[in-house]
């Protein structure tokens, strides 16, 4: 397999317009055509996760955290981020992060972070996408309605809710005069042509409208399909930071913090709030989430889990009445890595080793 093909198992999971505007997620070093043995999956891109790629013959490392947040004027083999990416370079590993697209995508940080603690109707916590629908209508001979139908939801068409291969069907006659110049899949040029035909109609999420097109004509006998697509104002699969759901009983915040802290497999937690507050709602959000307090709030979250609170973002959450739970930036984001071993293991065809950073560590020690 080359780089391309992992990515593109990476953007099925973690889709590319789920990329928030001051992210800098996908390929960051290296080429997209290089053939991948050995895989090294890690939070960030540091030295000693690059000495362990070097170590282990390393074709392709992915990260969660992207190594460039900005554009660079210089590269300084002087300096710690110059030297990574000279042996980066010098030792021919592709570099590649899913960030935020990580983050809010479903089956994500967050979705992960949710199942661990066993939250159910989750949604996300802060909105940032809703998928714009449309409406495909298709008209198909009856002699291939089953085939192109089956191409339409294959592909994706017709999801609505937790059900696939939605259809409407309506059966007509359709007409034709085939021109000069025409090599017609039923009648003769010349010649008005009446066809019982079926008017196929489903949905389609936005982000796979032209895939999903290209399958429907490619399954169709017809020269020239005949099609329609509306847009809709129906909205989509919402996608956004972090998430909120329910736990299955109430408990106090003390005791759901030592859960939490269990759990997610954390040295410390910080908690903030009445330990005997009453926990039923639950808002989470992977790595660095205090700008989305003021959410947890209008969701009427009970506690909010999440990783570097400042003082002041604690007082705030108290003021609203909403308790928090830091785990950390690292303890709420190690999860991922495991994850996506299993994940990108299940999704390729060619035997590639995957490794995980063992060294991926907090940047700090409690005492």
């Amino acid at each position: 397999m080359l780089v391309k093909d992992i990515i593109s198992i990476m953007n099925r999971l973690a889709p590319n317009y789920l990329i928030d505007s001051w992210d800098n997620s996908g390929l960051q070093i290296g080429s997209m055509e290089k053939e991948v043995k050995k895989v090294l999956i890690s939070l960030d891109l540091s030295i000693d996760t690059v000495k362990e790629a070097i170590k282990n013959n390393i074709d392709m490392i992915i990260t969660h955290h992207p190594f460039f947040f900005s554009s660079i004027k210089t590269i300084s083999l002087d300096d710690i981020k110059g030297k990574i990416i000279s042996e980066i370079i010098k030792n021919d590993i592709t570099v590649f992060s899913a960030h935020t697209n990580l983050d809010m995508c479903e089956g994500g940080i967050n979705d992960i972070l949710s199942d661990k603690l066993k939250l159910s109707n989750t949604k996300p916590l802060s909105r940032f996408h809703t998928d714009k629908l449309y409406k495909i209508s298709v008209f198909v001979p009856l002699t291939h309605s089953d085939v192109v139908r089956e191409a339409l939801g294959d592909n994706g068409a017709g999801f609505i809710g937790n059900y696939s291969h939605c259809t409407f069907n309506t059966k007509g006659v359709g007409t034709f005069l085939p021109s000069s110049g025409t090599n017609p899949f039923i009648g003769k040029q010349g010649v008005l042509e009446k066809v019982e035909e079926e008017k196929i109609e489903t949905i389609v999420d936005e982000h796979i409208l032209s895939s999903v097109i290209s399958a429907m004509i490619e399954a169709h006998p017809y020269e020239e399909v005949a099609y329609d697509v509306y847009p809709l104002n129906n909205e989509g699969e919402s996608y956004g930071y972090g998430r909120i759901g329910e736990l299955s009983e109430e408990v106090t915040l003390e005791q759901f913090s030592r859960t939490v802290k269990d759990t997610l497999e954390c040295e410390t937690i910080r908690v903030y709030g009445d330990m005997n507050n009453k926990i039923r709602k639950v808002a989470l959000c992977g790595g660095s989430g205090s700008s989305f307090i003021k959410d947890c709030y209008r969701n009427k979250a009970d506690v909010y889990i999440t990783g570097d609170i400042k003082y002041h973002d604690a007082q705030l959450a108290l003021e609203l009445g909403l308790s928090v739970i830091d785990a950390g930036h690292y303890g709420t984001e190690k999860h991922v890595i495991d994850y996506l071993r299993k994940y990108i293991g299940d999704n390729i065809t060619d035997d590639i080793e995957i490794l995980v950073h063992k060294n991926s560590v907090a940047p700090f020690k409690t005492i």
